[in-house]
């Protein structure tokens, strides 16, 4: 039975140069109607535990939650799913930082740039501004990383950062630390402290 992560890996393999007729024919089977464009899986498990808090069934909506492997992959995958190609309606996050890329992308695929949303620095600093750090090391406690989290606090690079900055990089330290805290953070907010950029997306879908 056809199902969006059949259909995830087939853009995918399109986008890395693979033939285009499988996510084609999967498109029109599920039937998709819209792809959330997203730098990577961490933003994709945020996504999906939002969608999960709010009773929302993404993939039976028709909607395909879709990790690029970095911003700058946009253009490529712009192209694939938007006017040029199979004509979904494409909406997602990005990093200031990384606006420019979007927009330039999102421009020379005919798509809207409207149904972007940014954040400041990073999806992660949005949400450990939103519980705060005391929230967040009282997570990483419970979730048996106290240990890991201290180690890293005592080298040298870290002294001079500010204790945010601190948590996103520990954050990123280890192979899939970064996807399952993408899930924690969003599960342990509170319905009135969603970042606006990741209510704004789930309220446009």
């Amino acid at each position: 039975m056809a199902d969006m992560e059949s259909f995830r890996e087939a853009v995918t393999a399109w986008a890395a140069g693979g033939p285009g007729d499988p996510a084609r024919e999967l498109a029109a089977r599920l039937p998709v109607q819209a792809a959330v464009l997203l730098e990577g899986p961490s933003d994709a498990a945020a996504v999906s535990a939002l969608a999960a808090i709010r009773g929302r069934d993404l993939a039976a909506e028709g909607v395909c939650v879709l990790p690029m492997g970095g911003a700058m992959n946009v253009g490529r995958f712009a192209r694939l799913l938007g006017p040029p190609g199979l004509g979904l309606r494409l909406t997602g996050l990005c990093d200031e930082a990384e606006r420019r890329y979007y927009a330039r992308g999102l421009e020379r695929a005919s798509a809207a740039q409207q149904g972007f949303f940014v954040c400041a620095a990073d999806l992660e600093d949005e949400l450990i501004r939103a519980l705060g750090v005391t929230r967040v090391e009282e997570l990483v406690r419970a979730e048996g990383d106290l240990r890991a989290l201290q180690t890293f606090l005592r080298q040298p690079a870290q002294q001079d950062r500010a204790p945010q900055q601190q948590l996103r990089r520990f954050f990123g330290t280890k192979k899939g630390r970064k996807i399952h805290y993408g899930r924690a953070l969003v599960e342990a907010l509170a319905p009135d402290r969603i970042p606006a950029p990741l209510d704004g997306l789930l309220t446009s879908l």
